[in-house]
């Protein structure tokens, strides 16, 4: 048995793909632990998976304002002060990051001890966090077709977005039931990500009157904090619910005939799994603009298509009419079928065991100062 330290908390689509890779190392016979941030989004998702582990680290993501740098420096400085006991107590022989701020404090500990480290990137342009850390790892696998020119080739490998065992297509009945949803209307689900997205919750109200008096019914996931509760417009006509947050995917994606979403590499791997079709918005402020980067990628396996923030006023007439070609609908989730057949995760995991067993010794570690 090997111990893993996974670092992947901050956000769902750094937390989702390091609960899957826990979950299959612990049916593997290993042991991990899972460092999540503070936030509400960490709590609630953990929460659903009482064999696993969790610890709560301190940490603030990097910020550009002043304040928010400082914030972003005092709240690592805990960080590392926090996986220091944790490295203490645990002897992890090996720790996966999935990016996000709760990565470095994770990674460091691990190059001063001498332990092994991998990285995982999901979205088709590399964050930061790799970027940077790839250096100290021995492993950073990457999308396929991915690269990055700065590390050594070696220890690069091609992997897919690790998805939880969970997220699987459901009769589509028995998935809208539960939100009471009729299942001889069309549905259309609006998610803008684990913190929610502004302009597509003022789309989705916006639109709510006509898309009713077309007939379909919708459920937006608008982010913790932000508007929520479900009603019916008209009454006894198509209902429309709005919630903050939703811990199940499967069953959303599975009730839903069509989405519109932002294109995080979470949200896109769960679409491809659940053969949904979706009309992604890239969220314009993301990073490196990696969300155009994944909505692109997805639009050319076949599963949807791209529409620009700048172009929602376009967005309502092309959902009207995907919605109405059940044909179209069709082939997109046939082509995410295929490239769901095609995509699988599950081979990094003999490579992490063969990692974690080239550990040094307790007493061979690199000592800390």
């Amino acid at each position: 048995m090997s111990r893993f330290l996974i670092a992947a908390g901050g956000t769902g689509g750094h937390l989702a793909p390091g609960i899957a890779v826990a979950e299959a190392l612990l049916e593997r016979g290993h042991d991990c632990l899972i460092l999540i941030s503070r936030k509400q989004v960490d709590a609630r998702l953990g929460a659903r998976y009482p064999k696993l582990r969790f610890a709560a680290m301190p940490g603030a993501g990097l910020g550009l304002s002043p304040v928010a740098f400082v914030r972003f420096v005092v709240s690592q400085a805990r960080a590392l002060a926090f996986c220091r006991g944790v490295f203490r107590r645990e002897a992890p022989d090996a720790v996966v990051g999935f990016g996000g701020f709760t990565s470095a404090p994770a990674l460091l500990w691990a190059r001063l001890r001498g332990i092994p480290c991998a990285l995982h990137e999901s979205n088709r342009v590399p964050g930061r966090a790799v970027r940077l850390l790839g250096r100290w790892a021995r492993r950073v696998y990457l999308p396929p077709g991915i690269n990055l020119p700065a590390l050594d080739p070696a220890v690069v490998r091609p992997a897919a977005m690790p998805v939880r065992r969970e997220i699987q297509r459901l009769p589509r009945a028995a998935a809208r039931a539960g939100w009471g949803f009729d299942d001889a209307r069309p549905l259309l689900a609006v998610l803008g990500g684990s913190q929610g997205a502004s302009a597509l919750n003022a789309w989705a109200s916006a639109q709510r009157p006509a898309l009713a008096a077309a007939g379909v019914q919708l459920l937006v996931i608008t982010g913790p904090g932000k508007e929520g509760g479900g009603e019916v417009l008209p009454p006894g006509g198509p209902r429309a619910v709005f919630l903050p947050f939703c811990d199940q995917m499967a069953a959303l994606l599975s009730a839903a005939d069509l989405v519109v979403s932002r294109a995080g590499a979470g949200t896109l791997a769960e679409l491809i799994r659940c053969q949904t079709p979706a009309l992604l918005v890239p969220f314009p402020q993301a990073a490196d603009d990696h969300q155009a980067a994944n909505a692109e990628h997805f639009a050319l396996l076949g599963g949807g298509e791209v529409v620009p923030q700048a172009g929602l006023a376009a967005l309502l007439p092309r959902v009207l009419q995907v919605l109405a070609a059940p044909a179209t609908l069709a082939e997109y989730g046939a082509r995410l079928a295929a490239a769901d057949a095609a995509l699988r995760w599950e081979e990094l995991l003999p490579d992490l065991e063969a990692l974690a067993a080239s550990a040094p010794s307790p007493a061979a570690a690199a000592p800390v100062a």
